[in-house]
């Protein structure tokens, strides 16, 4: 099992993606419209940095997110944060700006502010619009990452199956209904890159792409509107595959995530791989605490959230599934066993202080990692160990993540 802890910070910042030596046209082609503002865009961006190591057993953290803040803030305000990038940041003299080079320069100027640490930082996600992404990873991979919305109408049903078969499956989805769906398209590089790197992909292939992809699918009915799903199950999973293939016929990538609706998605990977995801929230307090530490201890390692009186948070969960995808049905799992699995799992927590009420947390800190550890089994086991990752926010800004290796 692979554990991660992940901080949230934010910046703002303007850039210009040009290349002096290029004509218009060719700057346009590989970063589009932008190209254009001669003194630069803004972005207000969002960073997030990674890290893996173990977890004290005495304290339940793998590091201080609080240190992480600290350390990585400095960085940020004094090399990122309401600057023109191409000027004011050294780094950027010679290299562009783009999401990539931004998020690879990120994790090489925090890395080394925790060398010394048994927590590493093992990779730094950059968000510069909902749009736009890029993830920087320890080993030199990198991945971008454009998203799409289309809003289009569908029965959840398989010609494959019978009316009755149908019916049990799916339920009132089997009537006509819609979603707004959000699609992400991810392309990834597994070559060490360095920051002279341009965009992974450009502007001109990801902008037809994606016009190619709305076009079509965009206020259509699926199941008849759209020749090659005529024939195909028209579920979540069957539609992110279909996207995958219509996408990677166009411009090669990595994977697609589907999304119809804010806590529910599909994702399906280049190697055929077909995976489902559900977010669910639940809200409980704590105290952070670990006994063997004095209460002098407790309060300067966990400061407020040390409360003897207890905090709380707004928890959200995110439950990943994998398995074999069943073609003839077009599924990877039932939603409603799904769904049904996490809330079993999340209630006798709800509304509960976690450290006094319930048993997972007598002899442990209510830590976020022991949180999303607790919480594994309890969801696995009821999903015949299908789950392959569960993250858990405390705050938007602190993630804990738990991955099947």
């Amino acid at each position: 099992m692979l554990l991660t802890v992940s901080k949230r910070l934010e910046f703002s910042a303007s850039r210009r993606l040009h290349v002096a030596k290029w004509s218009d046209s060719e700057n346009l082609a590989v970063f589009g419209p932008e190209t254009e503002a001669r003194h630069g865009s803004g972005r207000n961006y969002a960073a997030y940095f990674v890290f893996t190591g173990p977890v004290d057993p005495a304290t339940g953290m793998l590091i201080n997110i609080s240190e992480i803040k600290e350390r990585s803030s400095r960085i940020v305000r004094q090399r990122f944060d309401h600057k023109f990038l191409n000027a004011d940041n050294p780094s950027f003299r010679d290299v562009l700006p783009t999401a990539e080079n931004i998020a690879r320069q990120l994790y090489v100027d925090v890395a080394p502010l925790f060398s010394d640490d048994s927590a590493k930082l093992v990779a730094c996600h950059l968000t510069e619009s909902p749009e736009r992404s890029a993830t920087f990873y320890s080993n030199g991979a990198c991945e971008a990452d454009y998203w799409f919305e289309f809003s289009a109408a569908r029965k959840t049903m398989s010609p494959q199956l019978s009316a009755e078969e149908n019916a049990r499956l799916f339920g009132p989805a089997t009537s006509i209904h819609g979603h707004n769906y959000r699609v992400r398209l991810t392309f990834r590089s597994t070559k060490p890159s360095s920051a002279q790197d341009l965009p992974l992909v450009r502007y001109d292939a990801i902008d037809a792409c994606l016009h190619a992809l709305q076009e079509e699918l965009d206020h259509r009915y699926l199941n008849e509107d759209i020749p090659g799903l005529v024939d195909r199950p028209v579920t979540t999973e069957s539609l992110c595959g279909y996207i995958f293939r219509r996408a990677s016929s166009m411009t090669p990538l990595d994977r697609v995530r589907l999304h119809e609706r804010s806590d529910f998605f599909a994702e399906v990977w280049e190697n055929r791989a077909v995976f489902l995801g559900m977010r669910m929230a639940f809200y409980a307090a704590h105290r952070l605490c670990a006994a063997t530490l004095s209460n002098a201890e407790n309060a300067k390692l966990y400061g407020k959230c040390n409360n003897p009186l207890g905090h709380g948070h707004g928890y959200l969960t995110e439950a990943t599934i994998g398995g074999d995808y069943d073609e003839r049905s077009g599924t990877l799992s039932d939603f409603v066993a799904f769904r049904k699995a996490i809330q079993e799992s999340l209630e006798p927590w709800r509304d509960r202080h976690l450290d006094l009420e319930t048993d997972d947390f007598r002899n442990a800190p209510s830590t976020g990692e022991n949180i999303v550890r607790a919480l594994w089994p309890k969801i696995d086991n009821r999903l015949n160990q299908q789950l392959v990752r569960l993250r858990l926010w405390e705050t938007a800004n602190n993630r804990f993540t738990l991955r099947r290796t």
